[in-house]
Order: structure tokens, then sequence, then C-alpha cells
């Protein structure tokens, strides 16, 4: 069992048997996280893939699991973050698929990556600086907020990492679509699939899931809607079936 450090603690994600780390002081991972490693196994056999700002590695764990891909590369800025999610991917027995970089994804344009993967996963932070509640937590706060690096900088940076005609999978906020969309289109980024996710039936989109293709043709379907919870508070069908735990 992997020795823990203060305020860690190991979680059974309930899905052929992986476990991750986490330091319940920090940013813990959400079902965010789940969605769009779901959202994104239809990545293709022998993909070359990496996951922008990759926290703890769950998303990166979860795709070594799901698919079929050659190889995992995970970006992480935040030093405590990384060095727990090099400990996950150890905890795993996934050394030789999941590689991680400690640095900030601004840097990666200046690294020999450029047009080299297949695919693209990232979970960036929703809020714009200086906005919203600010976590003390310092961990927290540049999770959350763009702090290190911006939207922009994300899909940026996503549409120099790509090879042509592949793609980005991003999980983000509602309210920031357009903003999405918009910088999407300026860096050659195509948005091609829409998913919007419902915490309930009655209550107002609270996540989109959103792929996007370089150098693609303009045509965009949206996905039926995701409901995360039932009447009674208790997950759907759906959402169990993601987590592996269909009825």
């Amino acid at each position: 069992m992997e020795n823990l450090k203060e305020n860690e603690r190991i979680d059974d994600l309930e899905y052929k048997g992986l476990k991750i780390i986490q330091n319940i002081e920090g940013f813990c991972f959400g079902i965010d996280s789940i969605l769009l490693a779901d959202f994104a196994k239809e990545i293709k056999r022998n993909s070359r893939v990496i996951d922008l700002g990759a926290g703890t590695g769950i998303i990166g764990i979860l795709l070594c699991a799901k698919t079929e891909i050659s190889h995992m590369v995970g970006v992480e800025i935040q030093e405590e973050v990384y060095d727990i999610a090099k400990r996950n991917v150890k905890l795993n027995k996934l050394e030789e698929k999941f590689t991680l970089i400690n640095i900030n994804i601004k840097e990666l344009g200046k690294r020999q990556e450029i047009g080299k993967f297949d695919a693209i996963v990232t979970n960036p932070p929703y809020k714009k600086d200086n906005t919203g509640i600010q976590n003390e937590n310092e961990k927290k706060l540049i999770s959350r907020h763009e702090i290190t690096a911006n939207l922009e900088d994300f899909i940026r940076i996503s549409s120099q990492l790509l090879k042509d005609k592949k793609d980005l999978y991003m999980v983000h906020r509602p309210d920031r679509l357009v903003d999405i969309i918009a910088l999407l289109r300026k860096y050659k980024l195509e948005p091609k699939k829409l998913k919007l996710v419902y915490p309930k039936l009655e209550k107002e989109p609270n996540l989109i899931l959103i792929k996007a293709t370089k150098n693609a043709k303009p045509f965009l379907k949206v996905e039926k809607p995701l409901y995360v919870y039932k009447e009674n508070g208790e997950y759907t069908d759906e959402i169990l079936k993601i987590y592996g735990r269909e009825k």
C-alpha cells in the first residue's frame, strides 16, 4: 500500500480496481473529471494523448483503463499535486504508459511536442481570475481560477500540440460556452460535439462537454442531455453506467 502523507487518503474509483490518492485539503476531483474521461473514451486505439492541467491524474488514469491508447502525458504546474499524480500512476501500475511533466502548459510550446498528439483532454480552471469567491487555499485557487493560464492559453496550446484533424475534449461551464467556441475557431479547432450536463431534470445545466477537431469542416452535433441525479437524489442509470455500476 502506498505510504500516505498527512491529510491524504486513497479513494476507490470503483472501476477496474483503480484507486487514487487525494489530499483532502487540496482540490479533490469531481464528477466533471469522470464525465470527461467517459466523453473522451472514443479516442482511437494507439493514440498519443495529453492531459493539460492533469491534477492528480484522474482523467489520464481512467482513459488508460477505458481505451487502448498507446501513451498518456499529463501536464501539471503545481509541484505538490504533480507529486500525488506520480504516486497515483505508480499505485495503478501505469508507469510504462503514463508520463507526467511538472510545468506550466504555456511552456509546452517551447518543447519538441508541437503537432505530435492524437488527442487532448482538459478540465481547465472554470473561473476568470479575480471573479467569484476566491478560496484561500492556494491549491484550490489555482485549480479553479485562471491564475497560471487562462482559457485562451489552454485552447491555443491545444491547437499547437494536436496533429491535423485530431481532437480536443474539454469540460467547462455553460456560461463560458460563447468564449469557448469563439476561441476554438480562432485557433482552427472546429466544435464538433456538445453535451450539456444537468444536476437534475428541473435544474439548469452546470457543465458542458465539448469536442473540437483541428482544421475540420463546420458541423456541430448537440447530443442528448445528461442528467446526474433522479428526483429521489440517486444517480441516474446513465451515470451509474459511467461509473460501471449498472443495476
